[in-house]
């Protein structure tokens, strides 16, 4: 697996107003964006959904159209055209940043057709137990895209390739209906009984079919779009093997490393390592339970700041964490609403940019703002983001031993010109702390670059300095 050293980023927000342009104003800002260590983009679904041009991304409907045929009202999608996807992904690489495409492979949503099939209903609370007999329904299951008209490939989907759907055309009734001798995989979350069921019309992976399309479009993907990873929706909700088996035969196929993270939405990290073990340890997980950690220290008073790191990915098993503040899914307004409070955003991001673990993703709305909502930028996300580019190298000093107060330190390395620094959080009034930083730095000044605090700290002959924070604040220490 590959060094964390870098920096990935979330580039896009649920509201974004783009224009259908995003890919072309990527393509612009890659230079920036490489100038501020950012290394990795994650990358909205760039295939056709359910809603054309304004689509996010998530209600998918064609994955081989990626802004190329007129399909669902447009023929661009919400962030642009095909050749604008892939000139983005080439723009990307030669200011040596990587493409991670966002892949949704649970759910189909926006058929071409219905069909009339048997099924039988189950309760919203436990997907496990049948709440009607078998009947007959009229579904969205019949995807044969017209507007593609076979190009690149000649699959089309018909109930039997799904396994429940949510939508009843007959009776007009939302309910969830299992289809006839359809069963639930063994190998999802447990939440509601089984959550193989999420939304739309739920692909089957049990059928072989699904998972020979399924392999023969991420092959055809990474030969057409070029991309260098993955961010794969919704896992909880599909069969652990399948994933496993998909990872592992495509970087097979080409050779390449791909990195890969899922999204596996769940406070408990014991799922998390579950679900790590079930896939052979070859899919990096986002750290939900420190995401949770991370809000309550905003928004919980008298928050125990020491505990921040318990119970989370990054501290059980750091190879495999990819640590975030916030994304599309937690910003306000959203499914799992979640947002880290604004006073402590910061802190929280010098957590996750700062220290030698974990592979931090920084969200678009915390950089960029989120106009709909009235969320402004987070102030010096952007100088946290070059301090881990420049200075956050060597061995780390933590000093996580009073529940308002919390710090740590870096040595810097003989690699980077004055790197190093340290770091001190509040929760509480000003505070200060005797920090180890490094006797290399003897006589050194140290100099708060985001908190405010004023005065410099010159360190001892033992490597020890004297930090300082200000109340309910981060002070990042650089020379």
């Amino acid at each position: 697996m590959r060094s964390f050293n870098g920096i990935m980023m979330q580039y896009f927000e649920w509201y974004l107003d783009c224009k259908q342009n995003l890919w072309n104003d990527i393509s612009n800002s890659a230079e920036f964006l490489s100038s501020i260590g950012v290394t990795a983009l994650w990358l909205p679904p760039a295939y056709k959904g359910f809603g054309g041009k304004d689509e996010v991304g998530y209600a998918v409907y064609d994955v081989y159209d990626l802004g190329e045929f007129d399909q669902k009202g447009s023929v661009k999608t919400k962030y642009g055209s095909k050749d604008e996807y892939l000139n983005c992904i080439m723009s990307l690489k030669q200011h040596g940043i990587e493409s991670y495409a966002d892949i949704v492979l649970n759910h189909k949503i926006g058929a071409d057709f219905l069909q009339v099939i048997p099924a039988s209903k189950v309760d919203w609370g436990n997907h496990n137990e049948l709440v009607s007999g078998q009947e007959f329904v009229k579904v969205a299951t019949k995807f044969t895209f017209p507007g593609r008209n076979h190009k690149y490939s000649d699959f089309e989907w018909n109930w039997t390739h799904f396994d429940a759907i949510d939508y009843d055309e007959n009776s007009k009734q939302n309910a969830i209906f299992k289809f006839k001798d359809k069963d639930w995989s063994d190998s999802v979350d447990e939440e509601y009984g089984n959550f193989d069921y999420l939304m739309g019309a739920d692909l089957d992976f049990e059928n072989p079919d699904v998972v020979q399309e399924c392999m023969d479009w991420g092959k055809w993907y990474l030969d057409f779009t070029k991309v260098d990873g993955f961010r794969l929706d919704a896992v909880k909700h599909i069969d652990a093997g399948f994933y496993n088996n998909w990872i592992k035969s495509l970087r097979e196929s080409t050779g390449d490393e791909l990195f890969t993270v899922g999204e596996y939405w769940s406070g408990d990290v014991s799922k998390l390592h579950r679900y790590i073990d079930k896939t052979e340890g070859q899919i990096c997980l986002f750290d939900v339970p420190l995401h949770y950690n991370l809000e309550s220290a905003s928004k919980v008073e008298g928050y125990d700041l020491s505990k921040i790191f318990d119970g989370t990915l990054v501290k059980e098993n750091p190879s495999m964490a990819v640590t975030f503040v916030d994304n599309h899914d937690t910003q306000p307004g959203q499914s799992l609403e979640s947002f880290v409070g604004s006073w402590f955003k910061l802190a929280a991001y010098s957590l996750i940019l700062l220290r030698d673990t974990g592979y931090p993703c920084v969200f678009y709305g915390d950089f960029y703002g989120i106009p709909h909502d009235n969320v402004e930028p987070v102030p010096d996300l952007k100088t946290l983001m070059v301090i881990r580019k420049d200075k956050a190298f060597g061995p780390q000093h933590d000093y996580f031993d009073n529940p308002s107060f919390v710090g740590w330190t870096r040595e810097g390395d003989d690699s980077h010109l004055k790197s190093g620094l340290a770091v001190l959080i509040s929760n509480a009034g000003d505070g200060e702390k005797r920090m180890f930083i490094g006797s290399h730095f003897a006589g050194c000044k140290f100099f708060d670059c985001v908190g405010g605090c004023s005065d410099s700290v010159i360190i001892d002959d033992e490597g020890f300095g004297l930090f300082k924070v200000k109340c309910r604040s981060v002070s990042v220490w650089i020379m």
